[in-house]
């Protein structure tokens, strides 16, 4: 059995997969394109890189994919830069725009006159209710257990039947998928494919330096934990140095501030501390994680992760 198609807006991947868009550096031209390539839908993540940067790897990734693959851009409404990056990547001509943290009637607006669909991330189905009111060719429905800021306390498989329900829009499912079993438990459930993140990030192609990926390889059950970032949400991590700092300190001495953030906590630089474990110091930095991560036991290729997917998902149909 293969894989029901997906199609949002003029998107019909051979798999129904999009990868997650993490920033800050994580998920550019090449995890995205290489997700493209294997019949996947990529993302490039516009958060912490200046948008001559997304240009670039926006540019650069349409360059490595051969065929129909798609390529998207995540901008983050809580961004100072949120309406320029977004202006930018819609110029460009990607294929979609995911947009999380914040929704804006505008961003729908611009996205139809471009003629370029625009997806909305939402963790309840209230909000994807108004995202499709205003205009979503899609949402991402996130659940509690992925990795990075979260929007809900509750299990994704507790919000997407309700979100399902709700809309008449596709529905990705997203937060905790790592198997090919979950993505047949997604789709019994109404969603039209699956957002993953995760897995992606401990791939060959991945744009995360070795360290960052070995950190997802390593890491135990017990190994995550939420923080409160600047953002104002909690947010999920391995833990390391940064994290015992975080849970002892009150304030982070900011050496910088990059006034990135509409609204700031300003109790420590979320942004400097994604980019110093991008940089290689995982242990002094951020490193963002599904609840999950214990289960990856080996840095594979895109293309081995998504076959793996495929025959888990045959095997738990035929379960």
């Amino acid at each position: 059995m293969s894989f029901p198609q997906l199609k949002i807006a003029h998107m019909m991947p051979k798999v129904p997969v999009f990868q997650g868009g993490m920033g800050v550096g994580i998920s550019l031209s090449g995890l995205s394109s290489a997700v493209a390539n294997a019949g996947g839908v990529g993302i490039i993540s516009g958060t912490g890189i200046s948008v001559d940067e997304m240009r670039t790897h926006i540019r650069k990734a349409k360059e490595m994919v051969k065929g129909a693959g798609y390529i998207g851009v995540n901008v983050l409404f809580a961004m100072n830069d949120f309406a320029e990056k977004m202006k930018a990547a819609l110029e460009e001509k990607v294929d979609f725009i995911i947009s999380g943290a914040g929704i804006s009637r505008d961003m729908y607006a611009w996205g139809r006159q471009a003629g370029i669909p625009v997806l909305s991330i939402v963790s309840s189905a209230k909000l994807a209710r108004i995202s499709e009111r205003l205009g979503a060719a899609a949402v991402v429905v996130e659940g509690f257990e992925a990795g990075g800021h979260l929007g809900t306390e509750r299990p994704l498989f507790d919000i997407l039947p309700e979100v399902v329900e709700a809309v008449s829009i596709p529905v990705l499912a997203a937060g905790g998928i790592m198997t090919g079993g979950d993505i047949a438990k997604a789709i019994s459930l109404g969603a039209s494919g699956v957002q993953i993140g995760t897995r992606f990030v401990a791939s060959e192609e991945c744009d995360a330096p070795l360290a960052f990926k070995q950190k997802y390889v390593d890491a135990s059950k017990k190994d995550t934990m939420l923080i409160k970032t600047t953002v104002g949400l909690q947010g999920r991590a391995i833990m390391n140095n940064f994290t015992n700092l975080l849970t002892t300190s009150d304030k982070l001495k900011i050496k910088k501030c990059h006034d990135c953030l509409k609204n700031c906590s300003y109790r420590f630089c979320t942004l400097d501390s994604l980019i110093k474990s991008v940089e290689g110091d995982v242990e002094n930095g951020l490193v963002f994680a599904g609840a999950r991560v214990d289960e990856i036991k080996e840095i594979l290729s895109v293309q081995q992760i998504i076959d793996n997917l495929t025959v888990e998902y045959q095997e738990a149909l035929t379960q």
